[in-house]
């Protein structure tokens, strides 16, 4: 009787870092202001945009894109309000606006 056994070793994929992380953007009331940043490698994890520490979703005012390893938030008909800190968190990695 002959037995065969296969071997199945876990590859673990590295964790994507970002590499092109987001720039401060001026703009005038009533325009859009995008944000933009880049990963190392395309990734299933979750990536999360913030306004301060409310997290956006994407919506009529706010549009959230991933093109491969490209990100961005564009922020539609920015008043006031929107001023703040913008952050881009992927797992243990952030970047900040």
């Amino acid at each position: 009787e002959s037995r065969s056994q296969t071997l199945c070793p876990f590859h673990e994929e590295p964790a994507a870092t970002i590499v092109e992380r987001l720039k401060d953007v001026t703009t005038y009331e009533g325009e859009d202001a995008v944000f933009e940043c880049r990963l190392s490698r395309e990734t299933a994890q979750d990536a999360q945009w913030f306004l301060g520490d409310v997290p956006l979703q994407s919506n009529e005012m706010n549009e959230i894109r991933v093109q491969g390893t490209h990100h961005s938030l564009i922020l539609r008909k920015v008043t006031l309000e929107d001023c703040g800190s913008i952050t881009f968190k992927m797992g243990q990695h952030s970047s900040a606006a």
